[in-house]
């Protein structure tokens, strides 16, 4: 029998043609008081997957960036837990039973940080930079929202206290090349709009060095040379997204000039 929790949890997931990732994902939620998915127009099998199961709510939402997507999504929840998931990522039962425990018994804390176990291709991913990496996932409704100065990489502002829990949540962050590659220039190119808006001015070094510098940071100083090839397609993917990143700032300066 699968434990409950005490207190109504809202579980909300945003997509874009992830029908690889939706029936596993969904199968594992029945903890949850309702299931959200906010979807920016899929065009595969996303949509009738998550119709298939009765506790989904599927919401059609235009993209426009991360953070006004996430906080779109808390206004379509009824309850105060919020519980964020990605596609690619998977509770572990430890996780599960902690995440069940915590909202049942603790009324204190605001928001709680998750630590990310990543896989590449199936594999774990054990350095490269992402071995500190954490993320806001679950919160209180009243008390958190998403600050409209990021637009990528999203930053939770919280009233109240932050805590982390004990367990790891799965990230298939890395399926094949070319999914994260897109991914990667897709970040860059929000991050540019981002530092646009803020008025940031890139320097020589911003356009013909910070990616560089990004790919041996990650690669050196963050271990990534210990993942072997894993590695060095993680390092440098991420330091395409740094580049794509001042391509497109140059590209909205000349335009905007």
């Amino acid at each position: 029998m699968e434990l409950q929790p005490h207190e109504k949890i809202s579980v909300l997931i945003i997509t874009l043609n992830e029908e690889a990732h939706m029936y596993e994902l969904l199968s594992d939620l029945e903890f949850a008081d309702e299931v959200i998915v906010i979807d920016s127009m899929s065009t595969d099998q996303t949509k009738s997957i998550c119709e298939s199961f009765s506790n989904v709510r599927f919401v059609v939402n235009k993209f426009e960036n991360y953070t006004s997507q996430r906080n779109f999504a808390i206004d379509q929840a009824k309850n105060n837990w919020i519980l964020f998931i990605d596609a690619d990522e998977r509770l572990t039962p430890a996780l599960k039973a902690e995440i069940i425990e915590t909202v049942s018994q603790n009324q204190e804390i605001s928001a709680y940080l998750f630590y990310r176990k990543f896989y590449f291709k199936k594999k774990v991913l054990r350095f490269s930079g992402w071995q500190t990496d954490r993320i806001f996932r679950l919160f209180k409704k009243d008390k958190c929202r998403y600050t409209h100065k990021r637009l990528v990489h999203e930053k939770l502002d919280v009233d109240g206290k932050i805590t982390y829990f004990k367990h790891r949540l799965i990230h298939y962050s890395y399926a094949d090349y070319e999914s994260y590659k897109k991914k990667m220039i897709t970040y860059g190119k929000l991050k540019a709009r981002e530092k646009y808006q803020s008025g940031f001015k890139p320097t020589v070094f911003h356009y013909y060095g910070h990616s560089i510098y990004n790919f041996l940071y990650q690669y050196l100083i963050r271990l990534g040379i210990l993942d072997g090839r894993k590695g060095i397609v993680i390092c440098y993917l991420n330091a395409l997204s740094v580049t794509a990143r001042y391509k497109e700032l140059e590209r909205l300066y000349k335009e905007n000039q």
